[in-house]
């Protein structure tokens, strides 16, 4: 495909149209239309640095037409070109000043901005949602969670989408080691469910809810057994799920609604055995509950090995 050269010739003859000039009122409908044609071009041609100045200039126009959809959608694209141009850098492993990602960022901001002020909630969350997975895949978790808890707060009354945007803080808080961070999200996430995903009949949690009820209860047993908290210090909150694990349960402390009663028996061996540094027994029973566990609730049970093989301080 023939490269187009004058790429700086063509946004210049496109934006003099624009100038404002005696009687006549310049064609912005057209003048948009024409940077979306550049932008497109330059895309083609894996130029997605300069598509990106031509979707803000496109942005800039929709503004002036006083058309919303059109300007946020333009600023969308400009963020993902603005990041097409970050990850090439990133894999390449081009030193740089993260110019393009800060660049994204203000353009997913904008936008965010522009759904708010019309009322599209939605849309906006799904925007931070996408910022969080792009600075996540870039390595950078930590500057993912403040997005993530946006879209969360966004998300307030639609609660799975609401807990689908906390499990992405809680992850990204055990990605960059904040155990006690992760335990806090993974205690609200459960309250959430147990408070939303009733039944109208039963009042218990029904279908999804049951699912991210188990994923919590799980990794909520792990994260305990990582941090190791001293019983003086630890909230109540944790010390009653450490209480189901610790004795045999009851009726009145099981949680077979949903959780499975095979994997709730192994957790609460993980439980004694890790009380008593019984590490033989845990790496037996490591090998029986890899099967039941995701990847995450497999590093960590990974972690709790190690640091009881290897203990590296105090709890806390």
């Amino acid at each position: 495909m023939e490269r187009d050269t004058d790429v700086l010739g063509k946004y210049r003859a496109i934006t003099n149209k624009l100038k404002k000039r005696f009687l006549k009122r310049p064609n912005v409908a057209e003048g948009s239309e024409h940077y979306g044609a550049l932008a497109k071009s330059l895309r083609q041609q894996d130029c997605p640095q300069f598509a990106a100045f031509c979707c803000l200039a496109q942005a800039r126009c929709e503004h002036t037409l006083a058309n919303p959809p059109g300007e946020a959608q333009a600023l969308v694209e400009a963020a993902r070109e603005f990041l097409a141009a970050e990850m090439e850098n990133y894999n390449l492993k081009c030193p740089s000043f993260q110019e393009h990602l800060t660049a994204a960022i203000n353009c997913y901001s904008f936008a965010i901005r522009v759904h708010l002020e019309n009322k599209q909630v939605s849309l906006a969350a799904g925007l931070c949602m996408e910022l969080g997975n792009a600075l996540k895949k870039l390595g950078r978790p930590g500057e993912a969670i403040a997005h993530y808890q946006r879209a969360a707060e966004l998300q307030s009354q639609s609660p799975l989408d609401c807990l689908t945007s906390l499990s992405h803080v809680a992850s990204s808080k055990i990605t960059t080691k904040d155990y006690d961070g992760a335990l806090g999200v993974f205690t609200e996430m459960a309250y959430l469910a147990q408070e939303r995903g009733g039944s109208g009949v039963t009042g218990k949690p029904i279908g999804a809810y049951c699912d991210i009820l188990t994923r919590c209860e799980v990794t909520r047993v792990l994260l305990l057994m990582l941090l190791q908290p001293n019983p003086q210090r630890i909230r109540p909150e944790h010390a009653q799920t450490l209480e189901k694990y610790a004795w045999e349960a009851t009726e009145e402390n099981s949680t077979a609604q949903f959780l499975d009663e095979d994997l709730f028996l192994m957790l609460q061996s993980v439980v004694m055995a890790c009380q008593s540094h019984d590490l033989e027994a845990l790496r037996a029973i490591q090998v029986e509950l890899w099967p039941l566990l995701n990847e995450e609730q497999n590093e960590m049970l990974h972690e709790v090995i190690q640091e009881l093989t290897h203990p590296s301080g105090e709890g806390i």
